[in-house]
């Protein structure tokens, strides 16, 4: 689980993220940041207030779409013409990018980004019309009778169960799921290419404009042949002012999110997803307290709780 458009200023006193996300001032709790969407960021949200602590949530990231879309296009016409073996899905953003439908974006004036919220809505439309009983995500991830447009003949593969879900919601089965939930777990985890064939077989990759090269060297050592198609753009979202205050410990899913909250807020004790956000964050000034064991809500959870133990003991960082 993205880096400058803007999104409309809230008008004063008035901001969706106060409401949704809890208190801006202090109530003498450990105070944490989650730099993550108020939306996606609820259950996590919900776990850290059982366990006493004063979370908020405001995005540092978000998605955007690509400036010219024609090759991701190409890319989706591919799959569903059966050129791919495999398609290989590293977030729940790609997730959207490939299979959502385009947004109207005939009234968004140039240089604007197109609001995550439509993406969402685009994905409850899609769901609505083929699931119609079902929630957003199924909770056995199992996916309904109607099978999306664009799969074609490939099997799909996931980098964890966040990824799983947001499939499953649009009608996609996946066929496989890292074991460790890194682009270099699913490079681990995906077989090795079949031999004897005439053609290389082929897998496309829907990416970030920022992602890494990992998951596409590990497969290519594999002997697949792999198309990268930069599916969505990742743009800074400014942390509101009234949430931009001194926090025990920030929570941050993403090596983007850790850069952001690095140029918003200076160095900051940090809780990472996992090892590459936490490598990342390290490498920008943050001090890392803990990382979680898995990239679930409850370990995130858990990683926090021991961090704000920890977090008595480290000294501040610079400008903290």
């Amino acid at each position: 689980m993205t880096e400058s458009d803007q999104p409309a200023a809230e008008p004063p006193g008035s901001s969706g993220l106060t409401e949704s996300t809890g208190r801006p001032e202090s109530t003498g709790q450990p105070a944490v940041l989650v730099a993550r969407d108020p939306e996606r960021a609820a259950g996590l949200l919900a776990l850290l207030r059982e366990r006493g602590l004063d979370p908020v949530a405001a995005p540092v990231i978000e998605r955007a779409p690509v400036e010219d879309p024609a090759e991701l296009d190409a890319a989706r016409d591919r799959v569903r013409d059966g050129a791919y073996d495999w398609v290989a899905i590293t977030s729940v953003n790609a997730v959207d990018a490939l299979l959502a439908p385009a947004p109207d974006v005939s009234d968004t004036p140039r240089g604007k980004t197109t609001p995550a919220r439509s993406v969402a809505d685009s994905r409850q439309r899609l769901l609505s019309a083929t699931h119609p009983a079902a929630p957003t995500f199924p909770p056995d991830d199992t996916p309904g009778d109607t099978q999306h447009a664009v799969v074609g003949s490939a099997r799909w593969a996931a980098v964890g169960p966040a990824t799983r879900q947001a499939l499953a919601g649009y009608g996609v089965a996946v066929d496989l799921v890292a074991a460790v939930a890194t682009g270099a777990g699913l490079a681990e985890t995906f077989p090795a290419a079949p031999a004897g064939q005439d053609a290389r077989p082929r897998v496309l990759l829907p990416l970030g404009d920022l992602a890494s090269d990992t998951l596409r060297a590990g497969l290519v050592a594999k002997g697949w042949a792999v198309d990268v198609v930069t599916a969505y753009r990742t743009v800074a979202r400014e942390i509101p002012r009234e949430l931009r205050r001194r926090y025990d410990v920030v929570v941050v899913t993403s090596g983007s999110a850790a850069r952001q909250v690095a140029a918003q807020l200076g160095p900051q004790r940090v809780v990472a997803i996992g090892e590459p956000s936490a490598g990342t964050a390290r490498v920008v000034g943050h001090t890392v307290l803990a990382v979680a064991g898995r990239p679930t809500d409850e370990a995130l959870a858990d990683a926090v709780t021991t961090a704000v133990a920890a977090g008595a003991n480290v000294a501040p960082e610079p400008g903290t």
